[in-house]
This record gives C-alpha cells, sequence and structure tokens, in this order.
C-alpha cells in the first residue's frame, strides 16, 4: 500500500522536480509488482521508509519509532484518505458544471470556483439581494396553472417555466440564456412574472393582457421590457410606448387593465406562484425541477438532459 501512496504523491511532486520523476517511477514499478501479486522491490520501499522516519527523528523521536512499528498501516490510512478525498472533489468538480454549485443544486455553500456564490443569488421576496440556503424539495409548480400564462412551443417534450420580476437583476441576468435555450431546443416555454418589486407590480396586468389580446406580439414586447433600463419600465407611459412599436394597440390592453377581473386574476396567479414554496427570483422549473439563481448556459442546458451520476 505504501508504493501506491508513493507513487501518487512522487507524480505530483514530480511535475515539479526531475529527482521526484525518478522516485515516482520507482514507485510505479512498485506499484505494478504489487498488482501481479508480487512483493514490492525491498529497496525502494526502506529507502522511503528510511527518508520519512529520519526526517521524523528530528522532530519527535516518539511520533518517528511509532510510525516505523505500524508503517504500513498509516500507509493504508493515508491512501484511503487519499480517495476520499479525490472522489469528494470529483463530486465537486461534476456538481459545479451540472448545477453551478459544488455542493448540488440550489445550494449557497463555499464553492472554490464560485466564491462570491453569483449562480445561486437572487432577489429575496423582501426585495433584498440574498444568497439564501434552497431546499429544492420545497418547491414545486403543482399550485400553478401554466396553461392561463403566456406558453409558446407547446406540447414540446421539455417544458421550461421562468418565474422572473421584470425589475430584479438577477432575473434579468438569466433571461437572455433562457431565450437562447428555447430557441436551441424547442422547448416548450412559459413565463410568469411574479413581482418581487412594488414599482413594477403593476407590469402583471400588463402581462395577463396582452398575452391574452396580443398573444402574437406578446413575446417581443416581454423581450423589449427586459432589454429596456430598470427606471424606464416603472413609467406606464414608457410601457405604452413599447406597446405601440410592437403593434400593440394600448388602448384595448389599457381597458383590459382597468377590469377589477383583470386584478382578481392577477392576485389569484400571485398567490398560486408564493404556494409554490418560491422565495426569490429567478426560479426557473425545467420538467419540473427548481433551479434558483443565475446560472451558466451550460447548468441550463444540461438541466433537460437525464442522464446524471448523482
Amino acid at each position: 500500500m505504501f508504493c501506491i501512496l508513493a507513487f501518487v504523491v512522487l507524480s505530483i511532486m514530480g511535475l515539479f522536480s526531475a529527482s521526484h520523476r525518478e522516485l515516482s517511477q520507482e514507485a510505479w514499478q512498485c506499484v505494478w509488482l504489487r498488482v501481479t501479486m508480487r512483493p514490492c522491490t525491498v529497496g525502494f520501499k526502506e529507502k522511503m521508509k528510511g527518508r520519512i522516519i529520519a526526517a521524523l527523528l528530528h522532530r519527535s523521536t516518539l511520533t518517528a519509532r511509532i510510525l516505523h512499528k505500524h508503517f504500513e498501516l498509516f500507509s493504508w490510512v493515508i491512501v484511503l484518505l487519499t480517495i476520499v478525498s479525490t472522489l469528494w472533489a470529483f463530486r465537486g468538480v461534476y456538481n459545479f458544471y451540472f448545477y453551478g454549485s459544488c455542493n448540488g443544486l440550489n445550494s449557497s455553500g463555499f464553492c472554490v470556483f464560485d466564491p462570491t456564490g453569483a449562480n445561486n443569488q437572487v432577489s429575496s421576496l423582501n426585495t433584498q439581494c440574498a444568497a439564501t440556503p434552497p431546499k429544492e424539495t420545497d418547491l414545486h409548480l403543482s399550485p400553478v396553472p401554466v396553461d392561463e400564462f403566456p406558453t409558446k412551443n407547446k406540447g414540446a417534450k421539455n417544458k421550461i417555466v421562468f418565474i422572473g420580476c421584470y425589475s430584479c437583476d438577477y432575473t434579468r441576468k438569466s433571461y437572455p440564456e433562457i431565450q437562447t435555450l428555447v430557441r436551441d431546443t424547442g422547448a416548450q416555454y412559459s413565463f410568469i412574472h411574479f413581482p418581487v418589486k412594488d414599482e413594477t407590480k403593476y407590469l402583471s396586468e400588463y402581462t395577463e393582457c396582452i398575452s391574452k389580446l396580443e398573444p402574437q406580439n406578446f413575446w417581443q414586447w416581454n423581450d423589449d421590457v427586459f432589454a429596456s433600463d430598470k427606471k424606464d419600465i416603472t413609467d406606464p407611459k414608457y410601457i405604452e410606448t413599447l406597446m405601440t412599436n410592437n403593434g400593440i394597440n394600448p388602448k384595448t390592453i389599457l381597458d383590459c387593465v382597468a377590469n377589477p377581473i383583470t386584478k382578481e386574476i392577477t392576485e389569484r396567479h400571485n398567490n398560486e406562484v408564493r404556494a409554490t414554496g418560491i422565495y426569490g427570483t429567478p426560479t426557473i422549473f425545467f420538467n419540473g425541477r427548481a433551479y434558483v439563481g443565475p446560472k451558466p448556459y451550460r447548468v441550463y442546458r444540461n438541466a433537460l438532459r437525464s442522464f446524471r451520476f448523482f
């Protein structure tokens, strides 16, 4: 077992030192002998054992004596720890690639590849930006009648439900990535405006009316709202200009917005979205599985693939 440990350690050190490369070759020969059920070269094992114990003698004779007596057991422990740490590191890399976090989907714990936690930050329901530790199992779409919200590519195998806020930074960061994904995959895509910030709460009623009365022009109008400056979209007059630019009759939409039934519908929709367990935007469901926060495009793309190790 010591040969395996020496081979791993010396191979890494050999990247920076020619002398260690020679030792790693000896260690490999030792490993090969052990794999083929032959005893390791005594000279190499004793040489390395002697070096280690000699170095310890200058620090602690007791430690050197214990190590000399239990050298093989010590080798086994170090090798097992190396294997476990390697597997743990592999799991972290895997999770980061597929989920944007070393710790798994929607986990905001520290990740060396995302030290700021940017991939899991959200605009929370109290309008403050946060990286709240999420629980994927608490998020579910069952309370939401998705077919009542604007949807395109109906009937496609893969289904994406995007819950976001027009004026929230993290939603605005994710929105273009999702539009690219929908174009690339042809997935069924539903958009739900969930007004985290009061200044754009009125846009839920505009979204409801435009998607029902002008469905052919809704998606371009929706893109334009997200592309606009956040300050501009707080002004209803600016929104009317966007409607006109997209061939939408503002008077027709304003009449719909003024209808009390529209307000009732949007309030009901907001309550249904809250019942999903949502704690911030963006929250995006891929085939029913929730991804919270602005993930890299590869994470969204992988979300539509069923193959997973974990």
